[in-house]
């Protein structure tokens, strides 16, 4: 990290950049890029892979490894729940919280900016610890309850809705922030991608309705998605629907994949752990994107497709209506015969559908564009260095 004397220095962290692909490991990446690129000295520390020239990958126990298997189950449970080892993410954060603190001693930043909540707790620890002066920051997209949220000085909340929603339950702080995501709207931009959709052997004519998130039952609710779309295919036969699911592997992802296949046939596509490069491109794939959440915290696949110009449809939910703006259809998503009549609306009607992706692009740009965001965020860096515990 190269900064000048009296120059802010930032490090980004995510124990899973490198190896895994979701949400906070998107937003680790496009955030230490969005600094690097307007000249902030940033540092972006990340659990794998090769990192860019202002990034280093540090030493630890990814999730999905022989070696987190070994060590969760010799560690007495007692000792591991005290260690926040238990689980396989748990494991993994813990350890990459310990070359965390390794490095920020070797390479001192002022604000730490995380997603990952047990990597912000330990360097919270650390910091009390007077082992680390840097200031921890958790951008919270995890859900964790509002209890344990009240054990760190320094949080983002990615909605207002959620600040609030803590606030009600007495869990607040004067140093507590609410700003959204961003999202790139240059990469992610209206247009078409005929030769992606040859590739994955969708016809012409046919209707792309696209989901991205993690293929799983739990909370992205994939198999229901699945379900319903079956149920609105046979319903009306003329209408042709192909399903594109793109997201990480999961625990129950074959099943789930096994499942949609026996229903939708050649109607579906999985695209398992898809390269994030081509993402924007299977957007404008698409004619419609489909959120089959319940609830979600502040989802950047929903900001990507509100950039690229497509009409959203989501549960009726305070935080994913403030994301789609005008829009999305916000509907029932645990009704199946309101989400098809959501989905017939804009599948039938070219007119309505276009009007809907405009309003969702227009909402993209003026309220999650990269540069307003950005803004929010030096903000409030100063306000947390100019806090005086």
């Amino acid at each position: 990290m190269t900064a000048v004397p009296g120059e802010l220095r930032v490090a980004v962290a995510s124990s899973g950049l490198g190896h895994i692909a979701r949400g906070i490991e998107t937003w680790a990446g496009d955030l230490g890029e969005a600094l690097h690129v307007r000249r902030v000295a940033v540092r972006l520390y990340q659990g794998g892979g090769p990192a860019p020239a202002y990034g280093e990958a540090l030493a630890n126990l990814p999730r999905e490894s022989e070696a987190n298997y070994r060590w969760r189950h010799r560690l007495p449970r007692s000792v591991a729940w005290r260690l926040q080892a238990h689980a396989a993410y748990q494991m993994e954060q813990t350890t990459f919280a310990w070359s965390l603190l390794r490095a920020l001693r070797r390479d001192r930043a002022d604000i730490l900016h995380v997603q990952d909540p047990v990597v912000a707790y330990r360097l919270e620890q650390f910091r009390r610890m007077g082992l680390l002066r840097t200031r921890t920051i958790l951008a919270h997209g995890t859900e964790e309850p509002p209890a344990w949220l009240m054990k760190l000085r320094y949080l983002q909340h990615l909605a207002p809705t959620h600040l609030e929603r803590c606030r009600a339950q007495g869990a607040w702080r004067p140093t507590w922030t609410a700003i959204g995501n961003f999202v790139d709207t240059d990469r992610f931009q209206p247009g078409s991608a005929a030769e992606l959709r040859a590739e994955l052997g969708i016809a012409a004519d046919a209707r792309v309705v696209l989901a991205v998130a993690a293929i799983k039952r739990a909370h992205k609710r994939i198999d229901w998605l699945a379900n319903a779309v079956a149920r609105y295919r046979s319903e009306h036969p003329d209408m042709p629907v192909v399903l594109v699911v793109a997201g990480g592997r999961e625990g129950d992802t074959d099943d789930v994949i096994h499942e949609a296949t026996a229903q939708l046939g050649d109607s579906v596509r999985f695209l398992v752990r898809y390269p994030r490069e081509r993402i924007p491109a299977l957007f404008r794939v698409a004619d419609v994107f489909v959120m089959a959440s319940l609830f979600e915290m502040m989802p950047i696949a929903l900001l990507e497709a509100t950039a690229s110009g497509l009409p959203c449809i989501t549960h009726d939910e305070a935080t994913l209506r403030w994301m789609t703006g005008a829009g999305g259809i916000a509907t029932d998503m645990s009704d199946a015969a309101a989400f098809g009549a959501a989905m017939h609306r804009l599948l039938e009607n070219d007119q309505d559908r276009r009007a809907l992706g405009v309003a969702a692009r227009k909402h993209a740009v003026s309220e999650f564009g990269t540069e307003p965001i950005l803004q929010q965020i030096l903000a409030y860096y100063r306000a947390v260095l100019a806090d005086t515990p």
